[in-house]
């Protein structure tokens, strides 16, 4: 199933890359810089779930078990994930 957005920061912002989006029927959030003209619309929404997203990520490389991926399967990696999420959500 192709994906049906894009949710980027302010450095993809090219025209070759939204029209290469708009060619494969996906929407680009994506904030314009302050060099457009014409800057483009975006949901403020979606790039606010963006931001929680990466947060997420920066405080998982946190953990070192989860930066240097001690485990050797996807399984117990995902599992080790889950387990740090919970704990950084319940903190």
């Amino acid at each position: 199933m192709p994906p049906k957005r894009l949710i980027a920061d302010k450095a993809y912002d090219a025209q070759s890359l939204r029209d290469w989006l708009k060619s494969h029927r996906a929407i680009a959030t994506i904030p314009s810089t302050a060099t457009r003209t014409v800057p483009y619309k975006h949901s403020r929404i979606a790039y606010r779930r963006r931001t929680r997203i990466e947060r997420l990520f920066g405080h998982l490389k946190n953990w070192r078990r989860v930066a240097t991926r001690y485990d050797r399967l996807a399984c117990n990696y995902l599992a080790a994930i889950a387990l740090v999420s919970c704990v950084i959500a319940w903190i």
